[in-house]
């Protein structure tokens, strides 16, 4: 999208788990075209969640407000419905509209264990993840969409791992990431069969290979030399940065014909072909087909063609 082009001026935006990840790069692509967002979690600068991790809701607030946008930030866990309503309650009271909701609230990467059992995996841990991952949604859902269906044209995007044709024939790490991630498709299925009627859209969307702040601190990497990160996993070549999915969804947002998506399962990589955004680094990495295509055959990684 050019510079110039402010295509979301008057729009609210609701992006729920916005403190790090997708949830940030997708509020700040938001606010770079004009959108009011909202950007609610648990971390502020007074109190870390459970993560410990030093990005809080102020910080993507700020940045927000950067690219151009107003970034609000709202301290809440989506798991107490009462702190969910309150939320959307003032979104109401400020603004009396909601243009589009962004569900990403997830908060397992410390959670899950890979290649475990159900009956290996630790319980408490799993039925943890179930519930940031799956219960979150619905609860943020069950008291945002009545105040997105006021105007014709909300967006509600359920932000997963995977998409629907891969994770129906893959098996995605253990058994409680799998079902979570599956059940999070499922949610943007059954809303859609919900809004469309009403005038809205319900999507699914998954990142590719995401450079997030934790995944980079995993490799010992920073955004500026991620690249170093390739000596230990070649594969890697295909990531992209928050700001890609974050795209991805701004230009759903401008678009006056997405309900054409309504019910579908998207990836930024796939959206990218489409409305012709790209990565910060001005290529087009499209993960998803490169897994199937590349990194699951266990072929030599090449990114040729891909990005």
């Amino acid at each position: 999208m050019p510079e110039t082009q402010r295509t979301l001026e008057g729009r609210v935006a609701l992006v729920a788990g916005a403190t790090r990840g997708a949830g940030r790069g997708i509020a700040v692509q938001l606010g770079a075209q004009g959108a009011t967002v909202y950007v609610s979690g648990r971390s502020t600068r007074g109190r870390r969640s459970e993560y410990d991790r030093p990005e809080t809701i102020e910080e993507t607030a700020e940045l927000v407000a950067a690219a151009g946008g107003r970034g609000i930030p709202v301290v809440a866990d989506h798991l107490v419905p009462a702190e969910v309503e309150a939320l959307v309650g003032r979104i109401d009271s400020e603004q009396g509209r909601l243009d589009v909701l962004v569900n990403d609230i997830w908060g397992g990467e410390r959670l899950f264990e890979w290649n475990s059992t159900v009956a290996e995996h630790d319980l408490d841990k799993g039925l943890r993840l179930m519930r940031l991952a799956v219960e979150t949604h619905a609860i943020t859902s069950h008291f945002a969409v009545p105040l997105l269906l006021r105007e014709p044209g909300g967006l509600v995007v359920e932000m997963t791992d995977g998409t629907a044709e891969y994770n129906a024939a893959n098996y995605r790490v253990s058994f409680f990431y799998d079902i979570a991630k599956s059940s999070v498709l499922r949610m943007a299925f059954a809303l859609a069969h919900e809004l469309g009627p009403r005038g809205a859209t319900a999507v699914a969307l998954t990142p590719g290979w995401l450079r997030s702040e934790m995944m980079l601190d995993n490799f010992g990497v920073t955004e500026e030399n991620w690249r170093e990160a390739l000596k230990e996993v070649p594969h890697f070549a295909i990531s992209e940065t928050p700001s890609y999915v974050g795209r991805a969804v701004a230009a759903l947002a401008a678009d006056p014909e997405v309900a054409r998506w309504n019910g579908a399962s998207l990836s930024s990589g796939q959206l990218a072909q489409v409305y012709g955004f790209t990565d910060l680094d001005d290529s087009r990495p499209d993960c998803w087909r490169y897994m199937v295509e590349v990194q699951d055959p266990d072929r030599p990684a090449d990114t040729t063609g891909y990005r």
